[in-house]
């Protein structure tokens, strides 16, 4: 008998890939931020060879949330069960299970359930909850197909890139200068506005006008997870015209000589805008070649004033 207050709700998909293939990449956390639109970033910080603790860094209706769940494997039946152990306001409690049925060697079903509580059983808290488990859900669900399915389209629309700095300085001043998104506007040139919200978990929501070579100006929105002083973690979820996904990560390494600081980038290529932003002649590998090289000016820039920043304060 379901539990007082106790909601179970289930969305299903069906995905045109191997049953085993569709369990792999829902089991391997590190690829999320990549697949599914709502996850910013996920740490593994315990592991068993059945068993696991990660914690999520996600958006629900909009909203930066944060939560811990153990998870338990079972490749056999491809059954992944998940369950929060400390659940983000308004859920009471929160879990489910992923289980992906064959239907043929080139097919599968793919069923995620949730069951959820909203915190003293409030309408209003567990409507909240029913609308971001809905979205989410569905979000998740055609991401995942569509990674699925077209994994030859994103092996070539995709890239990762890195830009890196060596500094005479201490990583936590370093880290300090890129966390303090705020001050942006006084201290890089090629940022024309900041809005920025930070929690006490140091979540951050930031969003930014930054002007490009050419003078013109874009927005893009990003939710960033801080882990002082050694790595901020990003995803945009505004983005320019001619990206479909931007994540990467600020890693702060202390050296022999002070501490080598570097920007990371993954990106997938929006195809059916290239035209439009580039001409009619452009192709993806100008696409990949124009967004490397405005988000690499950029983060070298960023870098660089970090790098004076850092190296004035040893100075003193």
């Amino acid at each position: 008998m379901p539990t007082m207050g106790l909601k179970e709700v289930e969305h299903e998909i069906t995905v045109l890939a191997p049953a085993e293939a569709v369990y792999q990449l829902i089991a391997d956390v590190q690829n999320w931020p990549q697949i599914f639109p709502p996850t910013v970033y996920v740490d593994r910080f315990e592991q068993t060879e059945r068993e696991e603790r990660i914690r999520i860094w996600a958006t629900a209706n909009g909203q930066a949330k944060t939560w811990a769940s153990r998870r338990v494997l079972d490749r056999k039946k491809l059954r992944i069960e998940f369950r929060q152990e400390v659940s983000a306001p308004p859920v009471a409690s929160m879990g489910g299970t992923w289980i992906i049925e064959p239907i043929s060697n080139s097919e599968s079903r793919v069923r995620l359930l949730h069951d959820y509580r909203a915190i003293n059983d409030d309408p209003a808290g567990l409507k909240w909850i029913d609308e971001a488990v809905d979205r989410n859900s569905r979000s998740e669900l055609t991401a995942l197909k569509a990674n699925v399915e077209r994994v030859t389209a994103s092996e070539k629309l995709i890239m990762s890139f890195e830009d890196e700095i060596e500094i005479r300085g201490s990583a936590k001043d370093v880290y300090d200068f890129i966390n303090e998104a705020n001050l942006w506007t006084e201290r890089l040139p090629h940022v024309a506005r900041v809005s920025f919200e930070q929690d006490e978990q140091g979540l951050q929501t930031l969003e930014m006008d930054t002007r490009a070579k050419d003078g013109s100006t874009h927005t893009t929105k990003s939710i960033r997870v801080c882990f002082p002083h050694y790595r901020i973690a990003y995803k945009q979820i505004t983005l320019p015209a001619l990206m479909d996904l931007h994540t990467g990560y600020w890693t702060f390494r202390e050296t022999v000589n002070g501490v080598r600081a570097a920007s990371q980038h993954t990106v997938i290529i929006k195809e059916e805008n290239i035209a439009r932003i580039l001409g009619p002649q452009a192709d993806v590998e100008k696409a990949k070649d124009y967004v490397r090289t405005a988000l690499s000016t950029n983060s070298r820039a960023t870098l660089g004033y970090a790098k004076e920043y850092a190296e004035a304060k040893r100075s003193k």
